[in-house]
């Protein structure tokens, strides 16, 4: 299944534009806005999950940060992140690979952040490993900010079919150890102008 996705999502983003996917903001503030309420600093050691080509690396290193690390499935998505920043691009770590599988180092983060990979994840066995990936790279008091599609959001997307979670049911999947601190909803508007429900959950681990 990881070959099947890995492909998936290289031909999305050989075929189309990055502001073309229906994901696309030129700005993720919803995501920078939690991530504040969780402590984000110029010290902080985060990693964007399916960051691919999103813009929030652009603008957390506009904020100062040092240690961001952005891993995706997509290398022909990471590619275009690193064209689009340039010299700056020296500044990331880009780790291309399946966020079920990749290999994180353990406590190594003090925030992870997911803006709809998590949503596409509608196997038990790979939430299973997506949870364990969490729980083990995220640092005691670290913070994890999760979206994706809300109970009432679409029931596909690019092509696939997702599982639609509110923040409340982030939190259970993530279990004991972490405190959920902030629900949030978001109305994502698609570049065609299509609605899109959004959840998010603000999550802190134990120290």
């Amino acid at each position: 299944m990881s070959n099947e996705r890995t492909e998936h999502w290289q031909q999305v983003y050989a075929t189309k534009g990055s502001d073309a996917v229906s994901w696309y903001r030129p700005h993720l503030d919803t995501s920078l806005r939690l991530l504040e309420r969780a402590g984000l600093g110029a010290g902080s050691r985060l990693i964007d999950v399916g960051g691919g080509a999103s813009t929030l690396v652009d603008d957390l290193l506009a904020r100062g940060l040092t240690a961001v690390t952005v891993l995706d499935i997509a290398k022909s998505a990471l590619d275009a992140a690193r064209q689009r920043l340039g010299a700056r691009a020296e500044a990331v770590t880009w780790l291309a690979g399946d966020v079920t599988r990749v290999a994180l180092p353990a406590a190594a983060y003090d925030l992870w952040h997911d803006r709809a990979v998590l949503h596409f994840l509608v196997d038990p066995a790979d939430v299973t490993a997506y949870v364990a990936q969490v729980r083990r790279a995220l640092a005691p008091g670290g913070h994890a900010v999760i979206g994706g599609f809300a109970g009432d959001g679409p029931e596909r997307c690019s092509g696939l079919p997702v599982a639609r979670r509110d923040a409340a049911d982030i939190a259970a999947l993530l279990g004991a150890g972490f405190e959920l601190l902030h629900a949030e909803r978001e109305a994502h508007v698609t570049p065609w102008g299509a609605p899109q429900a959004f959840a998010y959950a603000l999550l802190r681990k134990s120290a």
